[in-house]
């Protein structure tokens, strides 16, 4: 049973209730194959992905819409998410499978890339919808990046850390500023793989202190964790270098956003459940 918890929330009432819904499909999809007693289950569960992909498509189509009407600049890396999604499972084909145990496996495979997808999905990039200024508002701004009072959780090793954070996405800041640079595909990538290598060592310090306490939402963090990780991981090189400015610009913006949305949202909680265990 896959769980839709608090760090999956985005605020928007019909966002989180749709991805609610989807969390219970798939666990639904999850009991049918698990089901022994079922005659003919793997129709059944076939059944049942025609009815997720479905709403999927209802609920990205929903999602697309709120994002446009807002403006929300990850407008554009969200739809090409979403197509993602739709031809993974388009090319899942179970009419060539005969053998049972074949089935089962395929379909299991399946279950687990729809999970691992949708929440790496909401945690890295849906919970940041409508979280980010309009790109005017964030230029206007000399340094959008700085690390104030409301983001101090009362850990000084983890506030450490995330003010580190922020100064390593202000020199991103700092790049989209330098209107006489034009080529500064060297330096992205040299905050980049800085940003990469002080990520996963703060990941693994918040998840070490999350353990000594017996953090009841560990798990959820390390989820959420490993989406932000896989974002850098996956940021397109070649696409980055044919439009430098604009990329920056937007790597930028979700970098901040996410991070100041996870310290926010996730973050503050573990310092309050230290204080009351």
């Amino acid at each position: 049973m896959y769980r839709f918890t608090e760090d999956c929330l985005t605020g928007i009432a019909q966002i989180d209730k749709e991805h609610e819904t989807l969390f219970e499909l798939i666990n639904n999809m999850m009991d049918l194959l698990q089901n022994e007693l079922l005659q003919d289950k793997y129709h059944q569960v076939r059944d049942a992905l025609d009815t997720l992909k479905e709403y999927a498509d209802t609920h990205f189509a929903n999602e697309e819409a709120y994002m446009a009407a807002i403006n929300d600049p990850e407008l554009t890396i969200q739809k090409k998410q979403h197509i993602a999604f739709r031809e993974k499972i388009n090319i899942m084909d179970f009419s060539s499978i005969d053998e049972l145990e074949s089935q089962h496996n395929t379909l299991e495979e399946l279950l687990r890339y729809l999970t691992r997808w949708l929440y790496q999905h909401i945690l890295s990039s849906d919970i940041i919808i409508g979280k980010m200024p309009p790109i005017e508002e964030w230029h206007q701004k000399q340094n959008p990046c700085i690390f104030t009072e409301k983001y101090r959780i009362g850990i000084p090793l983890i506030d450490g850390e995330h003010e580190t954070l922020f100064e390593i996405i202000g020199e991103a800041n700092q790049l989209v500023k330098e209107e006489l640079l034009h080529d500064k595909y060297d330096e992205i990538i040299n905050i980049l793989e800085k940003l990469k290598n002080y990520t996963n060592e703060h990941f693994r310090d918040e998840e070490e202190y999350m353990e000594s306490i017996n953090y009841p939402g560990l798990e959820a963090q390390k989820m959420a964790h490993k989406a932000f990780v896989t974002k850098l991981e996956e940021i397109d090189l070649e696409q980055m270098d044919q439009n430098q400015q604009v990329y920056l610009e937007e790597l930028m913006e979700f970098l901040f956003g996410w991070l100041s949305n996870h310290i926010l949202k996730s973050d503050k909680l573990i310092a309050e459940y230290g204080v009351l265990s």
